[in-house]
């Protein structure tokens, strides 16, 4: 099974580097790994404790450990390895202590020994549910501690499947989990890994910072002019579709944060507008944004900021199945909709069943949701609050395990 493994990850290169030569995030996947070994940084002897990240939001997730650690202990080298192009175009939009960033290698047998003989990590961790399995095996070899953080399992995962032996030996390398919710753990318990804790989401941790760090941003301050807009965050077409739809004769301030801000999806945002807008780039005559009704933040980076602003969110990727950041609006308190396919992300099933999240299928239903929100206001969002809070803590719980002896 290893060599069928070996072979897969062998094809998977490949297909990537002719998919390179037509699709523009491919093409970073690969040359981010074209000189990789001839760019590692000299160590000079430093305790190496490395963090495996597939993208910006299990980066988002390791941070608060990070911190701890590096607070601990600001000699060690905190290496961050990422797989996806999103993560390392913009992990430096984040305030981090991590030493050295770079892509993860391919998963190959060299290629893992080559990474592990350089680094020599005392201390590996695998951020929610990416798991390589020959640098797992390496790294296990060269007796690093290996260990799954903010750790979320599914009933559909390959290690759950009766192909899934080669998958579930790899996760008997890991020293502990530390998984989001109990499913997870009982779902390791099923393949007879009993090494776990239920530790919570350490994104609650991220977010509950990103509040105390929040700046004014006089541009969002003077286009809401006093007034608490709605935030649609992290917006893709299909989500503009129907938010657009539903609000498309209100009159309360709204502001537009999408995924992409290629000048081609904000052209199709504006598009739609029948109301007076404002671009966040453009924004050089406070009177105009001050009549304006919407505001659209073109850039990265102000969306956290322009929630502590807002009122209610709407966030996006709940109609493909990839559904964004929904604690970041909720730690300001605003009550949040998105879409309605939102089964791998366990938090989205939670706001719900806790009162203060709304899925939603239709502008009808957006409507329909914006109301009970408004009716409810006060009492939503002080549950809101109570979840956020009993759910802080989780980067804390690991640390506590791991380095208290």
């Amino acid at each position: 099974m290893h060599l069928l493994y070996n072979i897969s990850i062998w094809v998977f290169g490949f297909s990537m580097r002719i998919l390179s030569l037509v699709n523009p995030k491919a093409k970073k996947w690969v040359a981010g790994r074209s000189k990789i070994f001839g760019q590692l940084p000299e160590l000079e002897k430093r305790d190496v404790i490395w963090f495996h990240c597939a993208s910006l939001g299990e980066f988002d997730q390791g941070l608060p450990l990070m911190e701890l650690i590096k607070s601990n202990n600001p000699n060690c080298f905190l290496l961050v390895t990422f797989f996806s192009p999103s993560g390392m175009d913009h992990y430096y939009k984040r305030q981090h202590c991590a030493d050295h960033v770079m892509y993860l290698p391919l998963d190959t047998p060299s290629n893992a020994a080559k990474f592990i003989a350089h680094f020599n990590p005392t201390q590996a961790f695998f951020v929610k549910y990416e798991f390589w399995s020959n640098f797992i095996y390496t790294a296990r070899k060269n007796n690093t501690s290996i260990y799954n953080i903010s750790g979320l399992f599914r009933d559909d995962h390959r290690f759950f499947k009766w192909y899934g032996n080669f998958f579930r030996h790899t996760l008997t390398k890991f020293d502990w989990f530390f998984v989001q919710n109990q499913h997870s753990k009982e779902l390791l318990a099923s393949i007879g890994i009993q090494n776990v804790s239920v530790t919570g989401d350490s994104r609650f941790d991220k977010v509950i910072d990103n509040k105390k760090n929040a700046t004014k941003d006089s541009i969002i301050e003077t286009f809401c002019a006093g007034q608490k807009p709605l935030i649609i965050g992290s917006s893709w077409p299909e989500d503009e579709k129907h938010i657009l739809n539903a609000i498309a004769n209100s009159s309360k301030k709204i502001i537009i944060a999408p995924h992409n801000v290629d000048e081609r999806h904000i052209s199709g945002i504006i598009a739609q507008l029948t109301v007076r807008y404002s671009r966040y780039t453009k924004a050089n005559d406070n009177h105009a944004l001050e009549q304006s009704t919407i505001l659209i933040l073109d850039t990265i980076g102000q969306l956290s900021n322009a929630y502590f602003y807002g009122s209610i969110a709407y966030v996006g990727g709940g109609f493909s199945g990839s559904l964004h950041n929904i604690l970041e609006p909720a730690v300001f308190g605003l009550p949040v909709i998105f879409g309605p396919k939102h089964k791998r992300f366990p938090e989205g099933q939670a706001f719900i069943n806790h009162g203060f999240g709304f899925s939603i299928n239709s502008p009808q239903e957006i409507c329909e949701a914006l109301e009970t929100i408004e009716e409810n206001y006060t009492a939503i969002q002080k549950k809101e609050f109570e979840f956020i809070a009993i759910n802080a803590g989780a980067s804390l719980k690991i640390y506590t395990k791991i380095f208290s002896v």
